[in-house]
Formats: C-alpha cells, sequence, structure tokens
C-alpha cells in the first residue's frame, strides 16, 4: 500500500515529520491544522487518520477517492461520518467523498468500531483535544471507545502503545476509556 504517503499528506497539513531507517515520527506542528482537499486513492487505508486529524484544521477538510472504504470491515464512509458527527463535528458524505468541519466545542461521545481496527485506532486521536491548546472552547470531556479488542486484527498492543508514546506530564495525558478485557 502507498500508506506512507501519508507522511506528505501530515504535513501538508503542518505537522511536523522525523524519519529513520524503521520509525517514524508525526508531531504536532503549524496550528491550528491547515486543511485539505486530497485525493486518498493512493492512502486509502491511512486517509482514515486525516479525517480525524481534520477535527483540529483550520477550516472543512475534504477527503476524495475513497470509494474503497465502502467495501473494507465496515463501510468507512458512512462509520466515520456517523462517529465524527458524535463528537459534534459537521460532515458532509458523498459515494467516495467526506468533508469534515473543524470542532470547536467536543461533545461526550462513545465510538462504535463497528469491529474495525482502523476506526479504533483513528478516533484514540480525538483523546488529544485537551492538549490542543485554547482554541477549542469547554472543558475535556469524555471518550469512550467501545470494543477496542478490535484493533488485535493488526496491533493488539495499540492502547498500551498509545500511552507509551504519549509524554507528557501525567496530569497531561487523555483519559481514554477502554471497555472490555
Amino acid at each position: 500500500q502507498g500508506d506512507v504517503r501519508f507522511v506528505e499528506a501530515a504535513q501538508a497539513m503542518g505537522a511536523q515529520v522525523a524519519m529513520g531507517a524503521n520509525w517514524l515520527e508525526v508531531r504536532r506542528g503549524a496550528w491550528p491544522l491547515k486543511a485539505l482537499d486530497l485525493d486518498c486513492n493512493h492512502i486509502p487505508d491511512a486517509a482514515m487518520t486525516l479525517a480525524v486529524m481534520a477535527l483540529y484544521a483550520d477550516g472543512p477538510t475534504r477527503l476524495r477517492n475513497i470509494a474503497s472504504w465502502r467495501v473494507k470491515e465496515t463501510d468507512r464512509i458512512a462509520a466515520m461520518a456517523t462517529e465524527l458527527r458524535k463528537l459534534g463535528a459537521t460532515v458532509e458524505e458523498g459515494p467516495d467523498w467526506l468533508r469534515i468541519h473543524p470542532l470547536h466545542r467536543w461533545q461526550p461521545a462513545a465510538i462504535h468500531t463497528y469491529d474495525d481496527h482502523r476506526v479504533a485506532m483513528c478516533f484514540s486521536l480525538a483523546a488529544f483535544h485537551p492538549l490542543m491548546g485554547d482554541r477549542l472552547e469547554g472543558e475535556p470531556v469524555p471518550l469512550r471507545i467501545l470494543d477496542p479488542q478490535c484493533v488485535a486484527k493488526t496491533f493488539p498492543d495499540y492502547f498500551e502503545t498509545l500511552f507509551d508514546v504519549v509524554q507528557a506530564r501525567p496530569e497531561d495525558i487523555p483519559v481514554i476509556t477502554i471497555d472490555g478485557p
């Protein structure tokens, strides 16, 4: 897959990227992130992460040429649109595209994963909203990822690794509620 081209999209949004022989680090750079309009045919799975990153952008982000999302573990276009809306986002969807407007006020949400590992992993990024600066209004809100064990398909220790990667003061680490074993 061309998912390594995700790096180009993250950089276009303003992220700082560092790479080595066997590692990749993506950090917050420009803030807010820059909205984009991107043909995602070359990064269909990684584009799901861009949909969540769009919540932190300076305007609407449009992800195009993602019709393959409709025939994955679930209809990922419908799933992403539904779950982004639970957070309070305005989302438009078409047969092969999504348009996500940035969030300014977050809503508590229980994210349904549809037994899709990528849905669970992508939405874990939404837990970082309290750390993203004063552009967002209100207090941190709860985020619950239902059926998180679905990540076992590709990355059984995903959530443990996520918490290891977050290097902040303990009081700054977002809390992700994980239901299940």
